[in-house]
């Protein structure tokens, strides 16, 4: 593997570049053309904030590259990226703590109070929906919110969690051949990690068909179908991401960019797949199984 050789330890100052000011244009063009869709205009507006993103993405992130290929990086920026990277993980764990918060307020708090008694002794759900049941999951009265099926644990979501859990290990078995320096154990692995994660969406995608047509579970179905979808589908856009996070560090690695000692883009990736690993993990035992 070809490496530069290490930058003097001093605080780098990168130099001038144009790539935030397309990304505050993209970001902006973006909002704008999304508050026009919604309100019946073009999408024109949209589909150029996207592009201006992408390209935003590919400019910037292959900037960075090429000034680490270069050895302009000193072990203070190495720092730095391990900081940046490490409260990018405590928000996304933030982020998905709400989620989690608002399923736990709705199975704990709030369907117990709509079947419980109010202060007048009067049994809340008679003052609200006459024949309501406080059990979970709930869609509110079946004339109201319709009939549904539950996701049942024991199938694809099985499947699927230990799909996840394998792709853990294949990344962990990858990063082991980085090390060593055995490069066909490093691109294998990484490409069973890419592979098994595609085939996490594929499984995801099939389920939410099935939860449509068979179940009759939909994100109108109550509180637990907005919960079940907003959890899930939100945990799948972060796999997609690791998947394309991860598809980038294969073909680097393919051109040879990291080493034993030098590889914290592989590591940063790595960070974040464990992390929507562990995020699925309470998924599957919150969401589906309890």
């Amino acid at each position: 593997m070809t490496h530069a050789g290490h930058a003097p330890d001093h605080y780098y100052v990168p130099s001038r570049s144009y790539w935030p000011i397309i990304a505050s244009v993209g970001l902006f063009t973006l909002m704008l053309g999304g508050a026009t869709l919604l309100n019946g205009g073009s999408s024109t507006l949209l589909w150029t904030g996207l592009t201006l993103i992408l390209i935003t993405l590919f400019g910037w992130f292959g900037a960075v590259i090429h000034e680490s290929e270069k050895g302009l990086y000193s072990s203070q920026m190495d720092r730095s990226f391990r900081w940046g990277m490490s409260w990018f993980i405590f928000s996304e764990v933030m982020f998905f703590a709400a989620f989690f918060g608002a399923l736990f307020y709705a199975r704990i708090y709030s369907v117990p109070w709509l079947g419980g008694e109010s202060s007048h002794g009067v049994l809340t759900h008679d003052l609200l929906w006459s024949g309501y049941e406080a059990t979970w999951p709930t869609n509110g009265p079946r004339d109201i919110g319709g009939f549904f099926a539950p996701m049942q644990p024991w199938g694809l979501p099985a499947v699927n969690t230990l799909i996840l859990l394998s792709s853990g290990a294949t990344l962990t078995w990858a990063h082991w051949g980085l090390i060593q320096q055995n490069r066909p154990q490093l691109l294998r692995g990484l490409a069973l990690t890419v592979v098994l994660g595609l085939l996490f969406l594929s499984l995801q995608a099939y389920e939410y068909v099935h939860a449509y047509h068979a179940l009759h579970l939909t994100l109108g179905s109550g509180i637990y179908g907005s919960t079940f979808f907003m959890l899930t589908g939100f945990h799948g856009l972060h796999v997609t991401i690791g998947a394309i996070i991860l598809s980038v560090i294969l073909f680097r690695s393919l051109a040879g960019h990291f080493t034993p000692q030098k590889h914290f883009a592989f590591e940063a990736a790595a960070w974040y797949w464990h992390f929507v690993d562990v995020v699925w993990l309470g998924l599957f035992i919150f969401v589906y199984v309890l």
